[in-house]
């Protein structure tokens, strides 16, 4: 502890890099990021049993969906608070703002108003975003992307565990007891970064209306932080369209299994945990640009697997792969934007992070449209696409590098 406590009395230099910080710090970033981005994929399991509930209210399709824009919405209006505010009563604050809006989701009476408690549980859910840039500005460069790693690595456990905790809790207790239970675990988050988390001085002393509309100069400065946000958009989507529809799919007649079954997919799934740190170590000694590729790779065969191989093998040996990859990917293209302006982070972060999860939206519902025309057939040829689209802009983002360095 003692390292973090003189953390807590040393603020941060204003470029917003330390030396670091302790191990106890960084494992609680990735405990609260994992508890705070679990929010937005409690209803995936869960689906069935929520429109069971609500007969012939077809809003109750939307939920997904709705917590994914929720969470893209809160990635572009709240992220950039991170280079303007003092971070840690910023992240306190807003787990307990995610605490009383899954309050509100598990009281819902009305399908349409758990699609807009979704909504806000998906735009609180951002702390987890806020969190991430904040471990990038504790590390020292040449401990970025193990770093980032460590706390991504809680972020996908929260992805990934949450579905099977809802999953169980939903075929067994109801969904409104997972939102109650959620409740709960966010106060326990806002806990742990009261104690832990040191204090960060704000980066930019620019107004809050000026740092939304820096996000566009920055996006025209950097091609970089485009193609990668256009790469990590495109797998996300994949991925989102996935999840989304393997309730669903694992319902059907093929297999006639419940959501607790879908859920235990996130163990299955939780083997990517590992990608994270690995991912981190790799781009720091190899660059961060050739395991994105490796990432995207990883994801179109992820979907070969899904679409070739119908049986619950093909199902687990495709999870595995899919969420290696994506993972890998995602660390390493953040590797590839934190570094592009440090006093910028948290603002490269509402960008790159408001794409993908526009993406992850889109995917998401796409997904659904695939599935009432194509079933598993046409889910699978979706979300192959998708990955074909992210390798392509990772052609055209190395072919426009090449050509302006000859330049």
């Amino acid at each position: 502890m003692e390292t973090l406590q003189h953390a807590k009395a040393s603020p941060l230099p204003g470029d917003g890099t330390a030396k670091g910080t302790d191990r106890l710090g960084l494992l609680a970033m990735a405990a609260a990021s994992g508890i705070a981005v679990a929010n937005i994929y409690y209803n995936q399991p869960m689906l069935g049993i929520i429109e069971a509930e609500f007969p012939g209210q077809s809003a109750a399709t939307l939920i997904p969906t709705a917590t994914q824009l929720g969470y893209a919405l809160g990635l572009f209006l709240l992220l950039p608070l991170g280079d303007i505010l003092h971070r840690k009563p910023l992240i306190v604050g807003q787990f307990v703002v995610l605490a009383v809006a899954l309050a509100l989701a598990a009281m819902a009476p009305t399908a349409w108003t758990l699609v807009m408690a979704s909504l806000v549980v998906g735009a609180s859910a951002t702390v987890a975003q806020q969190i991430v840039p904040f471990a990038a500005s504790l590390a020292t460069p040449e401990k970025r992307g193990a770093t980032i790693g460590t706390v991504m690595a809680g972020v996908l456990s929260g992805v990934l565990f949450s579905r099977t905790l809802s999953g169980f809790v939903g075929e067994h207790g109801g969904w409104r007891e997972m939102f109650w239970i959620g409740v709960q675990l966010a106060l326990v988050a806002a806990i742990l970064m009261f104690v832990t988390l040191p204090h960060h001085r704000a980066t930019s002393s620019m107004a809050y209306g000026k740092a939304l509309r820096s996000l566009a100069h920055l996006w025209a400065r950097l091609p970089t932080l485009r193609t990668a946000t256009f790469v990590q958009a495109a797998l996300f989507a994949s991925f989102t369209a996935f999840w989304t529809i393997l309730a669903l799919y694992l319902q059907g007649p093929r297999f006639n299994l419940g959501a607790d079954v879908a859920g235990l997919f996130g163990v299955v799934g939780a083997v990517g945990i590992f990608a994270a740190p690995l991912a981190g170590r790799v781009a720091d000694k190899h660059g961060p640009s050739f395991v994105v590729w490796g990432g995207a790779i990883l994801t179109l065969v992820a979907w070969v697997v899904f679409g070739l191989w119908g049986a619950i093998a093909g199902l687990i040996v495709g999870v595995i792969v899919l969420d290696f990859g994506i993972q890998s990917a995602l660390v390493s293209n953040q590797h590839l934007i934190y570094a592009l302006d440090q006093q910028a982070r948290s603002r490269l972060n509402t960008i790159f992070m408001t794409g993908m999860f526009l993406g992850g939206a889109l995917g998401s519902a796409v997904a659904t449209l695939a599935w009432s025309e194509g079933e598993w057939t046409g889910v699978s040829i979706l979300g192959g696409t998708l990955a074909i689209i992210a390798l392509v802009v990772l052609v055209l983002g190395r072919n426009r590098s090449i050509a302006s360095s000859g330049k």
